[in-house]
């Protein structure tokens, strides 16, 4: 997953590498100081003796450059060697400049930027010179940071630490400014899309909280994430509906109802955070119980805060302390939540839980609510300010649905190149939809996992009806469904209803022949004249033969999504539409009923996701005609992937 990126730019001594450093320990991200890389290529010049651009590159490639990244002792190493200190002496100082005018080592050395910009994870804070506008142009926030010439002396005045006078080092950068101008690429001028900021008249606190809002507006600060992690049947997902505030997970009284870990954004005290619904943790689970465990645990890896849940009722067992030594070795913060304490009785005897080593435990009741407004309190005030999970930054949402075991998940978990959500030969595996963000063909999606859809949903009951029902929510959230069928298995009606289910929610369409590498010829054929006979309203679909078994294929679901969406999202000029509808008219006329000929008059393009045409006629046209306006629009202006819709309005003549 991509980093996110803050490049700040700016004249010598605007505060640049103050405020990318306090902005980095803010949000735990990584920091870089593009200036050092320029010394330490100086450094290298200097001790092995070089002066051209080629010999310098060279000795770079001899004596590999590193940062260790951290804001709170930004460090750089030459080999194993530590330079930090090494590149700021006065031989170095007097050069550097005199090296980074080389254009073949310039263009090496942003290279090489660009490399540690890429390998960063979670986030990073680039500060120096060109980093918008030509180290980091797609940065995700770009920062021009200035002050008047006076505000800038005093500050780097007071970064020499030295016997400096003010006016000589007010002269100094005067000068640098003036031969920077001069540049093509002039480190003086903003990127078009930077968000300039004057800190003449600000402390650098000040200048970190502006840049921080800007940071929340964009929605580039990670959410922090909550776990809930316990045995099975203690109450976990309980409490997750008391937390988010709403009955999204799926609750029935007996153990093994959630499986895959499941995230939800809940928000308290104006702290918005997520929260990890998990299946039931157990010491020496088998069969499926391995997949969930392991999910389990893979949801405390990712976590920033843990809740460990257990029965109040019932107390403290052996499995419990397993997990414990679990999440000590983890080293995240725990929550010891004592859960189903409904009154004085059972909070007396949750005491008891103090003995588990977790520290103090907390009492609620997930099912009546009893302590739930203190335990959010509690832990608002501990969740980290940026936490690990990336924001939703505007990524296509993917709903990814079909019957039970065509191979959803596997599919998921293929794209992601890991296990990402419980796959089993057991029908009915998934339960509840999973959102995954994930890299493909160089671009980020959220996929969302659902339940495999048994029957119709007014037929649906229990865990099966919870299923559906979260199924058609994360439909209604998608822009864009892949219904996966089993390509090995004849069509059955449930596969048409499924189909159904998304054209009419409007969603782009992209249809998954899955298991293709267990389809012979003559299955082929066969599925040939079912998808003729049983799909033939649904010719636009994209569509795709793979295996989500050994990944065969899996590279042409991307280009699918892509054109699906960009059919979704498309509109046709008002000109260009009924040019088109009136030479359509005028070869084939609408049908005459009774006695009259409707007068089609205009047509207009009304919405997009998916696109609407509202056709304004004199009186009443056939549906037959309608769906042929539809059919001649698609073979005029193309929307392979997309529903489209055709409303004939009636407007009497002025």
């Amino acid at each position: 997953m991509s980093a996110i990126v803050v490049a700040i730019d700016g004249p010598s001594g605007s505060g640049k590498s103050s405020t990318a450093k306090a902005l980095a320990l803010r949000a735990s991200w990584s920091y870089l100081d593009t200036g050092a890389l320029y010394r330490a290529a100086t450094y290298l010049a200097l001790r092995e003796n070089v002066t051209q651009a080629w010999e310098i590159i060279a000795a770079i490639k001899n004596n590999e450059i590193s940062f260790n990244g951290d804001a709170a002792d930004p460090r750089i190493f030459c080999g194993e060697i530590d330079i930090t200190t090494d590149i700021r002496s006065a031989r170095v100082t007097d050069n550097v400049s005199q090296f980074a005018a080389l254009p073949e080592l310039r263009s090496y050395l942003v290279d090489l930027q660009r490399r540690f910009i890429d390998a960063a994870v979670g986030g990073i804070v680039v500060e120096g010179r060109d980093i918008g506008t030509v180290v980091a142009p797609e940065a995700d926030l770009k920062v021009f940071l200035y002050a008047d010439l006076q505000a800038r002396a005093l500050r780097r005045e007071a970064e020499l630490a030295g016997d400096h006078d003010v006016d000589d080092v007010a002269a100094s950068l005067d000068s640098r400014d003036r031969i920077d101008s001069t540049r093509a690429a002039s480190p003086l001028r903003p990127a078009s899309d930077a968000l300039e900021l004057d800190s003449t008249l600000l402390d650098l606190d000040e200048v970190v909280e502006i840049i921080w809002e800007w940071l929340k507006r964009r929605s580039l600060l990670g959410l922090p994430t909550v776990a809930i992690i316990g045995r099975p049947n203690v109450g976990k997902s309980t409490l997750v509906n008391r937390i988010i505030g709403r009955r999204e997970a799926i609750v029935e009284d007996r153990p093994g109802v959630t499986r895959d870990r499941v995230k939800y954004e809940a928000e308290w005290n104006g702290r918005t955070f997520l929260v990890i619904d998990t299946g039931g943790w157990e010491v020496s689970p088998e069969g499926i119980s391995e997949k969930i465990t392991s999910g389990s645990e893979m949801a405390i890896r990712e976590a920033d805060l843990v809740m460990f849940v257990v029965d109040a009722q019932v107390g403290a067992l052996d499995e419990d302390s397993a997990l414990v030594d679990l999440l000590r070795k983890s080293g995240k913060k725990v929550f010891l939540v004592a859960n189903k304490v409904d009154g004085p009785v059972e909070e007396l005897d949750a005491h008891a839980l103090w003995n588990l080593g977790l520290g103090e435990p907390h009492f609620v009741s997930a099912l009546h609510g009893r302590g739930a407004g203190d335990l959010l309190d509690l832990l608002v005030r501990e969740l980290p300010e940026v936490g690990s999970e990336q924001p939703d930054d505007g990524f296509r949402r993917v709903a990814i649905i079909g019957r039970p075991n065509v191979g959803k998940s596997s599919l998921l978990n293929i794209l992601a190149g890991e296990s990402r959500v419980i796959v089993d030969d057991a029908e009915g595996t998934t339960r509840d939809p999973v959102d995954e963000l994930i890299e493909i063909a160089g671009q980020t999606w959220r996929f969302i996992d659902t339940a495999g859809i048994r029957k119709r949903f007014s037929q649906a009951s229990g865990t099966d009806y919870y299923a559906s029902l979260r199924t058609a929510i994360a439909l209604d959230r998608a822009e864009v469904a892949v219904i996966v069928l089993d390509a090995s298995e004849p069509l059955t009606e449930q596969d048409i209803r499924i189909v159904t289910m998304a054209e009419e929610a409007g969603r782009a369409l992209v249809i998954v022949m899955n298991k293709w590498d267990m389809v012979d010829e003559d299955r082929q054929n066969q599925l040939d004249k079912e998808m003729e006979r049983q799909l033939e309203r649904y010719p636009w679909a994209q569509r795709v033969n793979l295996s989500a078994r050994t990944g065969w294929h899996r590279d042409r679901l991307a280009p699918a999504l892509r054109t699906a969406l960009h059919s979704w999202e498309k509109r046709v000029p008002t000109a260009k539409l009924n040019a088109f509808l009136g030479a359509l008219i005028a070869a084939t006329p609408p049908p005459v009923r009774s006695g009259k000929q409707p007068k089609i008059r205009f047509a207009t393009q009304a919405a997009i996701s998916p696109p609407k045409f509202v056709v304004f006629a004199s009186d009443w046209v056939e549906p037959s005609y309608r769906r042929f306006i539809e059919r001649r629009l698609r073979e005029e202006f193309g929307f392979p992937g997309t529903p489209v819709e055709v409303v004939v309005k009636v407007k009497e003549r002025d």
